[in-house]
């Protein structure tokens, strides 16, 4: 079964497209080659909560406004609840709930890790990271542009919520009578929440499930020798329980249907990358090195640090199977066990 997209186009920056009843898509801009990120209005009583809430930059803000006025007719906003702390989801959460008055709802390991990362602005947060990724093979040349971009996060996220109101796995957000059971993931973030409402058959999957991209799954420096894929994976398995015709709602891309369909490409899609890691060590190779295998074009600075952490979960995955062993050394390398 293939997937079928409802909608074929996406709503205009500041405009709404009715993908169920009490459920509306808007769509912001991102400054990255992926250029967009889906953010959900969902019909609260007398206004409407958000869901998600793009980056932090003044463009995406003047385009709340344009909402708040021509989509909403003056309706307030209830609520913003955020899936994860990535920039795009939570960069105006803070300004969002300011504006309003109300709360921020996310997870406990969102909150908690966009509090930590905010706050990473010495020169010792930087080079933490930068140790990871000499260990792991990077050229000085690359060490540097990544130490001139620095902590990246305050940038595009001005502002943190001053609290939240937690949410957690298997509770359930009552929104104008829908109820959204709160699922969470990981491999991509801490505490991924998802939002499943079971009685309509609609699945808010953040980034956890999407269309076309496979989302990014990387080892980072707080926690070097995780294995994030695994925990991606068996993830995965979370969504299996829901009908095959679910109206998925992604983060990015366009909302779908063939949730099933999807998952198996998912799947399939990273146990050939596995495949591709395995048999690219002929010989040893630190990860850096492994790059070329997994990215066949050309990276910036923002995307080669994606990469080098996806590269790491790949190999930690295989490492953790007992398929491939680490050579200590001042550089990791990574052989066939």
């Amino acid at each position: 079964m293939s997937l079928r997209h409802p909608w074929e186009t996406p709503p205009a920056p500041g405009a709404a497209v009715d993908v169920a009843p009490g459920i509306k898509w808007i769509r912001m801009p991102l400054p990255f080659q992926l250029d967009h990120i889906n953010l959900w209005l969902l019909a609260d009583g007398g206004g409407w909560a958000i869901v998600d809430t793009g980056i932090g930059l003044t463009d995406t803000v003047a385009l709340w406004e344009q909402v708040f006025v021509e989509v909403l007719g003056g309706q307030p906003i209830t609520r913003v609840i955020c899936t994860h702390f990535h920039p795009d989801h939570m960069g105006n959460a803070g300004w969002l709930t300011e504006r309003w008055g109300v709360d921020l709802w996310c997870t406990q390991g969102e909150w908690l890790t966009a509090q930590l990362v905010w706050h990473q602005r010495a020169d010792s947060d930087v080079e933490k990271r930068l140790s990871l990724y000499r260990r792991h093979g990077l050229d000085e040349e690359a060490i540097e542009a990544f130490r001139q971009r620095g902590n990246h996060y305050p940038s595009v996220v001005p502002t943190l919520a001053a609290d939240y109101r937690g949410i957690r796995e298997g509770d359930t957000l009552a929104v104008a009578g829908r109820r959204w059971q709160v699922l969470t993931v990981h491999g991509h973030a801490p505490e991924h929440a998802c939002l499943w409402s079971r009685e309509d058959d609609v699945l808010i999957s953040g980034d956890q499930v999407l269309p076309k991209i496979t989302t990014n799954v990387s080892v980072w420096p707080d926690q070097p020798r995780s294995n994030p894929l695994r925990w991606y994976l068996d993830s995965l398995r979370r969504f299996r329980p829901m009908g095959a015709d679910t109206l998925v709602l992604p983060s990015h891309g366009l909302p779908f249907r063939g949730l099933h369909a999807r998952l198996d490409m998912l799947e399939h899609h990273h146990a050939e990358r596995l495949a591709e890691t395995l048999g690219a060590l002929t010989e040893p190779r630190t990860g850096v090195e492994l790059i070329p295998v997994l990215f066949r074009r050309r990276l910036d600075t923002h995307q080669l640090g994606f990469a080098i952490g996806e590269v790491l979960a790949h190999l930690h995955l295989l490492e953790a199977e007992g398929s491939v062993e680490r050579i200590p050394g001042e550089v990791y390398r990574f052989r066939k066990a």
